[in-house]
Order: structure tokens, then sequence, then C-alpha cells
């Protein structure tokens, strides 16, 4: 395991009228975040919000590359990205304890915030494919370029931590600076992080440190789920 300090590359926000930061997503164009009553779409070349959705949003956000997934309290939504439609709801296998929330590979990836787990789940069911332990309260949770990534904000401390998604080992642990706690985390495909700062209403990216790709996507691979 190494660890380090988090290297912050820049700060979004601020929003006017959000309750706080919550999940965060990259789409490929925006940065979009939870802000409890509403998704937010931002810009991240002009740090202006550019679109909102009016949907229950009060943790993880995820998206599969055509819709987003937002955790609302309970349950999961498949929202229509362009039309901000929900299709389906699907239930969160934490019953309201859910926090961060990922796609990978056909599936949805669901930290548990106080249960310091994450789940992977089935996106047409809910059903729990598997799960791996964190020793430290989950938040928001990524996967990049192979990697599985989760932050951590527990006892006044923050981190943003790569973990091995088959057996939950610390493989990379990135320290946040006093009073930067994360909630929500997302990743723009390289070699940036982006961090939601809950009460704060920021975005924080930060640099995802750089390393040979081919132990991430072996690892990737490993944990597709049988019959998908």
């Amino acid at each position: 395991m190494t660890r380090s300090a988090a290297k912050i590359l820049r700060e979004y926000g601020p929003f006017p009228a959000a309750d706080g930061v919550h999940g965060v997503e990259f789409d490929g164009e925006h940065v979009w975040f939870a802000s409890g009553d509403r998704l937010n779409a931002v810009d991240p070349e002009s740090g202006k919000t550019v679109r909102s959705i009016d949907v229950a949003a009060h943790a993880g956000t995820a998206f599969d590359g055509r819709h987003l997934f937002q955790i609302s309290e309970d349950r999961i939504q498949k929202i229509d990205v362009k039309t901000g439609r929900v299709l389906a709801t699907i239930p969160a296998p934490g019953g309201g304890g859910d926090s961060g929330l990922a796609w990978a590979e056909g599936t949805l990836w669901v930290g548990q915030h106080r249960n310091r787990k994450i789940h992977q789940i089935d996106p047409q069911t809910g059903a729990i494919l598997r799960t791996i332990e964190s020793d430290r309260f989950v938040t928001g949770v990524t996967w990049i370029d192979g990697e599985l990534w989760h932050g951590t904000w527990e006892g006044g401390e923050s981190e943003v931590r790569q973990v091995d998604p088959r057996t939950g080992e610390v493989l990379e642990r990135l320290e946040m600076p006093p009073g930067m706690g994360v909630t929500g985390l997302g990743s723009d495909g390289g070699d940036q992080l982006f961090c939601g700062g809950g009460k704060s209403g920021k975005i924080r990216a930060i640099r995802r440190p750089k390393r040979a790709s081919a132990t991430g996507s072996s690892a990737r691979t490993s944990v597709k789920p049988t019959g998908k």
C-alpha cells in the first residue's frame, strides 16, 4: 500500500440553492452532483451549473453511458439523461444507509456508509452479487481504468482509497487536507478524481496517481458477475 497527500487540482462551487454535494459523477461532458432535491450538471471548464433535473438525489450518482443512476433514500432510480424522466427503480441494498454509487461492466457498485461495505448489485433487480468489506466508513465510490476507488470520512479525517475489488485490500491512500471531507466520488476517465465536499457545497478535483494499467485491467475483468 502507498500513502500520500491528495493533490487538489481545482475547486468548484459552492453552488447556489444546493444544500450540499452528495453523489458525484462525470458523463464525459459534465460533472453531475446530487444536492438533495435535484441533480445538477456542471461544466468542468467554466465551473458553472448548466442544467438541473428535479429528482430526489440524496447520495451516490452513477452513469452507464446512457442513463444516470441516483440513490434516493432506500431506492436507486434509473434516469433518462436527456429527458430527466425516471425509467425504473430498484431497492438499494442498504435500505437507506447507502452512500456511493458507480457503474462497471454491466453492474452497479453501492457503498454502505456506516456498515463499511461495498456491494456489487444487479441493476435490473437490485440483487447483491458480491460484497467487499472496508475498515472505514464508505462514502463515494467510482471505477476508473479498471481500478475501484472509494471515499472515506470518519473521525474528522477523510481520504480517497483504491481497493482490490476482490478482497477489499487497500492499495493506495490519498489523504485529504484537514477540514476537507469526501462525500461523492467520480472520475474523468483519466488522471482526475472528483470529490464531493458535503455541506461545504464544493466539488474538488484531485489527481489520480499514474501507474501501469495491466494489474487494474485484470482485476476489473475478474469481478464480472456470472451470467452477465
